[in-house]
């Protein structure tokens, strides 16, 4: 599914990015142009920034 249409940006390219080191929707941008455009993806790439971080924190127990 595209997030940023402005770029043809896929969530799966976006998720890429952010397991990559991508923590901002700044460092997405530069990396994959998303949020770059018209910026109405930018929310969306927040959710996945949260997303993508809470997934890889480890939990103990």
């Amino acid at each position: 599914m595209f997030v940023c249409i402005c770029h043809r940006v896929r969530e799966c390219e976006i998720r890429r990015v952010i397991q990559s080191g991508a923590h901002t929707e700044d460092a997405v941008g530069e990396e994959c142009g998303a949020g770059t455009g018209c910026g109405t993806c930018l929310d969306r790439i927040a959710d996945l920034i949260d997303t993508e971080n809470r997934s890889a924190v480890p939990v103990f127990g």
